[in-house]
């Protein structure tokens, strides 16, 4: 049976989302793409701009699941704390449309995508490419989103044939 996953990497100027298909160990692209938010609304408007278009997301194609990238600490404060709001609304929203959720390291998504967890954002678009052959990805983001969604798909796979618990 086949198991609609959505990826997303979280962010309050984009979030990048990608749709993937998983059937056994076979994955086909479904979608991708971007949500941007306005630089000039408020924060509280942005983050509710953010959970409509997650929203629409979800009810346009009704994943199963969803895997979220986790945040990492940079060196402007005020960037994470944006940063921890947007990954907030997105893990709410998600969990509100009552799919379960996962959470994984952008060090472990690029390990499991690349084979490196210092690769780059260049690293990660050409694999996914190979690993959904055919697929046109609108951009980094996006790309980040569909390696989540891609090692969710791995780890969910090994946790189902008991190899993780």
């Amino acid at each position: 049976m086949a198991t609609i996953i959505l990826g997303l990497d979280p962010g309050l100027g984009t979030t990048g989302w990608g749709v993937i298909r998983a059937e056994g160990n076979r994955l086909s692209h479904v979608a991708n793409g971007s949500i941007s938010t306005d630089a000039k609304a408020s924060l509280p408007e942005r983050l509710v701009a953010l959970d409509a278009a997650l929203a629409a997301l979800i009810a346009a194609h009704g994943p199963d699941q969803a895997a979220v990238e986790e945040v990492f600490v940079n060196t402007n404060p005020q960037s994470t704390l944006k940063l921890g709001q947007a990954r907030g609304v997105i893990l709410l929203g998600a969990a509100k449309s009552g799919i379960p959720v996962a959470e994984y390291a952008a060090r472990l998504v690029k390990k499991s995508v690349v084979g490196v967890g210092g690769a780059t954002k260049d690293q990660v678009q050409a694999m996914v490419s190979r690993l959904l052959p055919g697929c046109k990805i609108s951009g980094p983001d996006a790309a980040d989103a569909l390696a989540v969604a891609i090692t969710h798909a791995h780890f969910a796979g090994a946790r189902g044939a008991g190899l993780l618990s």
